[in-house]
């Protein structure tokens, strides 16, 4: 993998760290991100589990759907000629010699001047070219004990055209026809039609396993009482609810202490993890070992990355696994995650599309943006009459995760605005929307 040029935290001054002509632009992060992944190896499974996934074979259709011809609607099943001239003044009576239900074959055949009562979904009796719906016969006036029992006579009050409310077979899918190729996302639409044609197991592109790690002396797990100067847990939480929306099964590694064997005795621990996560540690901080860690277990650079929140990332290799270091701070952590981890699992996944569900709205609140790096705004979007309009979700510091409940998208300042004035349009990255 190239990389970028990287200095020893020792070598780089305060100035030059935070100079953004001497980090590495959004695009350029991601890019050489994405260069690592590739799509995880294909495995079978059940159809019901599959919902979501990318499907990584080619699905023939070894039989029609439907496999028969069967009737459209409730009604009675005649030979169209028999309706000729039939109207509510002048009806055509018809013997009724049989009823058919769905799931029940047929074992009567319709004549001339028959009629087999029927069922939607029921398979159409031999003989039989239409059906005619109850309503357009006098069984909705004259009632059932009377009419539509078999012996009974049927009028038919209006003309009925052959195959009218009627289902061919094959008419969804006629057998040996490709339904679904390599690279679909398995939606609830592509699993009913897996099922309805009997298959019970698809292969796919296996869910990526993501190792998540927390670090910090100051950090505890929620749930536990905090001495002075501690904080709780929220990134491990936070981050695993992001890989799983996203489409990952998160494995959590718990907390690791700064101390490097610590660190480094956790990543071990991440067994057969396609991926590992890491916040904080990443910093300029004396105590922020993690990055010492990194180096030692594999080849891990530290980025300055022209973003806001979430300037230092990690990135690298861990033995084979790849490896993403995340900001500390909670928002800036799900900030990074939404533009350089979610595309990196959507990779792992046999995605193909990797973009955020991204609108254009008009902003309400001037907002600025010093320091050169892009910014990502946390907004509220809502519809408006001439399109949709953003305000600000609360406070915008990289720990103020409250904030983050209140938006439901990103605001993309980009790099070079240094003020963003309130009636201006900009890109927002939505949050809420179906990542499919």
């Amino acid at each position: 993998m190239q990389s970028f040029p990287t200095q020893s935290v020792a070598t780089v001054g305060g100035a030059r760290w935070n100079d953004p002509a001497q980090m590495v632009g959004v695009d350029e992060a991601r890019d050489r991100i994405l260069a690592a992944f590739a799509p995880l190896e294909p495995v079978t499974m059940p159809v019901a589990d599959a919902l979501g996934l990318v499907l990584a074979e080619t699905v023939v259709a070894a039989e029609n759907v439907p496999p028969f011809e069967n009737a459209a609607m409730d009604g009675f099943a005649v030979r169209a000629e028999d309706t000729v001239g039939a109207s509510p003044s002048s009806p055509r009576g018809l013997r009724v010699v049989a009823e058919i239900a769905a799931g029940y074959a047929p074992d009567a055949t319709v004549t001339t001047g028959t009629a087999v009562r029927i069922m939607t979904g029921a398979p159409m009796p031999a003989g039989a070219d239409t059906v005619v719906r109850f309503e357009e016969t006098d069984e909705a006036s004259l009632g059932r004990e009377q009419v539509g029992i078999p012996g009974s006579t049927i009028g038919i009050l209006r003309e009925a055209r052959p195959t009218e409310n009627v289902r061919p077979a094959g008419e969804d899918v006629p057998a040996g026809t490709t339904v679904l190729t390599p690279g679909i996302r398995l939606r609830p639409a592509e699993i009913g039609l897996l099922a309805a044609l009997g298959r019970t197991t698809v292969t796919v592109h296996r869910r990526p396993r993501v190792a998540i790690l927390a670090t910090g002396d100051e950090v505890v797990p929620s749930g536990e009482p905090l001495r002075p100067g501690q904080i709780r847990d929220s990134d491990s939480p936070l981050v695993a609810a992001l890989v799983r929306r996203c489409g990952g099964d998160p494995v959590l590694l718990g907390i690791a202490r700064d101390a490097t064997d610590t660190v480094r005795a956790k990543l071990r621990a991440a067994g057969d993890a396609d991926l590992l996560l890491t916040s904080g540690g990443v910093s300029m901080g004396d105590y922020d070992v993690v990055k010492d860690a990194l180096r030692r277990e594999g080849s891990v650079e530290l980025w300055q990355v022209r973003i806001k929140p979430g300037k230092p990332l990690a990135f690298g290799h861990v033995g084979d696994k790849p490896l993403i270091g995340l900001p500390g701070n909670p928002v800036a952590a799900a900030v990074v995650f939404e533009q350089f981890v979610r595309p990196a699992i959507l990779r792992l996944l046999g995605r193909t599309d990797l973009s955020i569900p991204t609108v254009r709205a008009r902003i309400l609140d001037r907002i600025e943006n010093q320091g050169g790096r892009r910014h990502f705004v946390r907004v509220r979007v809502d519809p408006s009459d001439d399109g949709y309009v953003a305000r600000l979700a609360g406070g915008q510091g990289a720990g103020v995760l409250s904030g983050l409940t209140r938006a439901n998208g990103l605001l993309v300042v980009p790099e070079e605005l240094k003020l963003a004035e309130p009636g201006m349009t900009l890109p927002v990255q939505m949050l809420d929307w179906d990542l499919g």
